[in-house]
């Protein structure tokens, strides 16, 4: 069984960074799909930035341009570089990565964006 361990959340202030980090437990596996998901208070979970093992990354219209997801298909791991934080960036973020299929979560971190 694949884990997916996430670290880096936090509370910050509008226009702060913060960086998030996302690990498979087990190497050897080569996800086809990484990225991340976030889910507000009320809201439905939706998609932030994932990237193919060899494609594109792909970003929410929201975070186009304050955003950037950095990926190492050698490591398996994923990470989010998070700037000029807004208000509405608060939420629980996932990581997410699938391969053949099978999707699997990360415990979620929670980031808050507040004065």
């Amino acid at each position: 069984q694949v884990q997916l361990v996430e670290s880096g959340g936090g509370l910050v202030q509008p226009g702060e960074s913060l960086r998030l980090s996302c690990a498979a437990s087990r190497s050897g596996f080569s996800f086809e799909t990484m990225g991340w998901y976030r889910q507000a208070p009320g809201k439905q979970r939706e998609m932030v930035a994932t990237a193919k093992r060899y494609g594109s990354r792909n970003y929410a219209d929201s975070v186009k341009g304050r955003f950037t997801l950095l990926r190492d298909n050698v490591k398996n791991t994923v990470d989010l570089q998070m700037n000029s934080l807004k208000f509405e960036d608060t939420a629980v973020y996932f990581c997410y990565a699938e391969v053949s299929g099978t999707v699997y979560w990360g415990q979620g971190t929670q980031v808050t964006v507040s004065s």
